[in-house]
């Protein structure tokens, strides 16, 4: 059995993720590689769950501290209940975002303390960060006129200034400069077949022969 490995996506509202990803998961299945797709918050019915009161506007306030500690237990979570058995069982798994959107949105967009992630962090996954990170990297303005286009009415974080998206994005940039190795920036705002081909670029040392 092939060890599985963990690919994970980031970048500030409209930057493509959800896209990338579905085409990342078809291309690694075409190759004969058996996939898990998922997503933070969520990917389980209880952390689902616990998007909903991340992502719902309106009612209590809901304060940094409380915001980031909902977010690693959503993942504490997703973690016991799919990213470890897929993993285990020499599945891939893509999942968008992960640690690093707290550190972008959390960190850098609320101004919680990096000392507070790091703790959270090192308690729920300490031995696990993921094989890649893509980072879909684009102007704020850009994203949000995308994320504008969506269906629906804008979520909690969605409906953030423009100045958070900046500061969320200068966070994930100074991630990428500290990991270039696990961190790999993708311009997104090219088409998308030009992102999704950059990705697989970005992982093809990762494949197994039999796969690339």
């Amino acid at each position: 059995m092939s060890a599985g490995r963990f690919i994970t996506l980031e970048g500030i509202e409209g930057a493509g993720k959800s896209t990338v990803a579905l085409a990342l998961r078809a291309e690694l299945e075409g190759r004969g590689l058996d996939v898990l797709l998922t997503r933070e918050p969520g990917g389980t019915p209880l952390a689902e769950s616990l998007r909903e009161l991340l992502l719902r506007k309106g009612g209590e306030v809901l304060n940094p501290a409380a915001e980031t500690l909902l977010m690693f237990a959503a993942r504490a979570v997703h973690l016991d209940n799919a990213i470890r058995p897929a993993l285990a069982s020499g599945r891939w798994v893509i999942c968008d975002r992960y640690t690093d959107a707290s550190y972008a949105y959390q960190g850098g967009g609320r101004a919680v303390s990096t000392a507070l992630i790091d703790q959270l962090a090192a308690a729920v996954h300490a031995d696990l960060w993921p094989d890649r990170t893509l980072l879909l990297d684009l102007p704020v303005s850009t994203g949000l006129e995308r994320a504008k286009s969506r269906p629906g009415a804008p979520d909690r974080f969605e409906s953030e200034q423009r100045s958070f998206f900046e500061r969320v994005r200068a966070a994930y940039l100074q991630r990428a400069a500290r990991e270039p190795q696990r961190i790999r920036i993708i311009d997104g705002q090219g088409s998308a077949a030009a992102v999704v081909a950059a990705a697989l670029a970005a992982i093809a040392d990762l494949l197994p022969a039999a796969a690339r």
